[in-house]
């Protein structure tokens, strides 16, 4: 038998709590044009980062789990780093044959960065008060200094940037701050984004912050590596022979969906898409 003139693009489902994802979404679409991507962000507890452990991962499991029943991807892209920090384990626990392929604060990468072994981490409040931070340090980063800060409304801000909202400069200001006013604030010179969202407000840090510090944004390498896994997972159900549209679902209407809406189509999605949190129940668009 021939094989068909059209095979199944490979698809994958990317996740996040809000819009932080889309930057690795974009990634990816960049790296594999051909790739076919649903995304789904959990507009309704947002932002996961001042959320309760416990609560997330029983609501990351239950929720990705209807999606991956209902979507039927080949791997799951976690593009969030409380949910990668908080439920990878749990997740991989309850589908061991699905690849999941996570965020974490960039720790190494710093560590290879800097020269003054000074090195920074911006993030979310349950990112930075984690053990995990603590472990990647004592793996990755023995010999250097870590300034880490949580930024409890930079994602928000992200947000309204991301919907062309208006975020003032003194207000990016005071999410930063606690970088640079440590005893050892001088000598910074490598700051990690260790949040998706803040992908889409890094050119308004880099304004603020001192011209020295080098910032690193994991989203290409998030998407690099998710590609190599799809590759060469071995586990990996084969591409699924329908052309169904890709989607963007959230689990709740975002504010300013209308601004949203127009933003979409730049990351391949032609529109928003509520998704119903309810596993056995196939997602409903919006109006």
């Amino acid at each position: 038998m021939s094989s068909p003139a059209h095979p199944a693009p490979h698809r994958i489902l990317a996740f996040d709590s809000g819009i932080g994802g889309l930057g690795i979404v974009r990634a990816l679409r960049t790296l594999a044009p051909t790739l076919a991507i649903d995304y789904l962000a959990d507009t309704a507890v947002f932002p996961y980062g001042e959320q309760q452990d416990d609560f997330l991962i029983d609501r990351i499991v239950a929720l990705l789990s209807g999606a991956i029943r209902t979507l039927q991807p080949q791997a799951v892209v976690v593009a969030c780093n409380t949910a990668s920090t908080l439920a990878l384990p749990a997740l991989r626990a309850a589908w061991s044959d699905m690849p999941f392929i996570g965020c974490v604060p960039p720790i190494r990468w710093a560590a290879r960065t800097t020269r003054t072994q000074v090195i920074g981490l911006l993030a979310t409040r349950a990112t930075i008060r984690r053990p995990y931070l603590n472990n990647l340090q004592a793996l990755y980063a023995p010999d250097c200094t870590l300034i880490a800060h949580a930024a409890p409304g930079l994602a928000a801000c992200a947000e309204s940037l991301f919907r062309g909202e208006d975020v003032p400069d003194s207000t990016l200001a005071h999410e930063i701050s606690g970088l640079f006013d440590r005893d050892t604030s001088h000598k910074l010179d490598t700051v990690g984004l260790g949040c998706t969202h803040y992908t889409f407000v890094l050119e308004r840090l880099k304004a603020l912050a001192p011209p020295h510090i080098t910032w690193l944004d994991p989203a290409p390498a998030v998407a690099r590596h998710t590609l190599t896994v799809l590759q060469s997972c071995p586990t990996c159900l084969p591409p699924v022979a329908t052309h169904t549209a890709q989607q963007a679902f959230f689990t709740a209407t975002p504010p300013n969906a209308a601004a949203l809406r127009q933003r979409l189509p730049l990351f391949g999605f032609s529109d928003l898409t509520l998704w119903q949190n309810t596993p056995s129940q196939a997602p409903v668009s919006s109006a």
